[in-house]
């Protein structure tokens, strides 16, 4: 059998594809991070699955009930939060089957900012404004960050910025930035996007602290910055204008 690593999106039941709950309803069993899903995502099982929520299991435990559910001849799906391409432990739980003879594959899923994002209701990339996004982290109670990664070096860059797993440091980050994209840089934090508690906070560098601390927000949030969120600003796309010759 396979191990089938599935993205289940930002957390809500219907932002799942439509493979992702194909591969749910006949799966034997199913592994889910029950910290960040909406448990209605759970819905799209078959009645009979065995679920089992990995939010206090180490990535040892997890890869032993993988195995095991493979051994037995058993269907067995891996949800991860958001896209398996990020901050997934991909790569790590991969290596280990590997090391097994186990084989898996991946199914994409909606991640975590682009949810966000269309909550938001903005568009990352604006023509003369930026053309490129950063998705990347801070590192506090965590794997350390690669030297060349720093928050510097991509603030330096200006280009949309999201921040992921940082909104207990909110105010020490916007410090950090202010000096690439200025106090009045727009900024938009996003919480549990999707999922029936979610929230929207509109702000700047210099106020977002403010109202994250305000909302006593902790987990569960992704930190949009840049000068794109202005829906005022940038300027008309090439690709569309009347007259590129066609």
């Amino acid at each position: 059998m396979t191990v089938h690593f599935v993205g289940a999106g930002p957390g809500a039941a219907d932002l799942l594809t439509v493979r992702a709950t194909r591969m749910l309803a006949g799966a034997d069993v199913v592994l889910y991070p029950g910290t960040y899903l909406d448990p209605d995502v759970l819905d799209h099982c078959a009645p009979g699955a065995e679920l089992v929520d990995t939010q206090g299991l180490d990535l040892d435990r997890i890869t032993e009930r993988l195995v095991t559910a493979h051994c037995d001849g058993l269907d067995v799906v891996r949800l991860t939060s958001g896209d398996p391409s990020l901050y997934s432990a991909l790569a790590e739980q991969t290596r280990r089957l590997d090391d097994r003879g186990v084989p898996w594959d991946v199914t994409p899923g909606v991640p975590a900012y682009a949810a966000a994002a269309a909550l938001a209701g903005r568009e990352l990339t604006v023509p003369l404004v930026a053309q490129s996004v950063v998705l990347t982290r801070t590192q506090a109670r965590s794997t350390v960050m690669p030297e060349s990664e720093s928050l510097a070096a991509f603030a330096a860059t200006r280009a949309t910025l999201v921040l992921h797993l940082a909104i207990r440091r909110v105010r020490e980050l916007m410090g950090r930035i202010e000096p690439e994209y200025g106090a009045d840089c727009p900024v938009v934090v996003v919480y549990r996007a999707s999922q029936p508690d979610e929230a929207v906070l509109r702000g700047t560098v210099a106020t977002i602290a403010d109202a994250v601390e305000e909302a006593g927000l902790r987990q569960a949030a992704v930190i949009l910055v840049g000068r794109a969120l202005d829906p005022r600003s940038g300027g008309e796309s090439y690709l569309y204008d009347p007259a590129r010759p066609r």
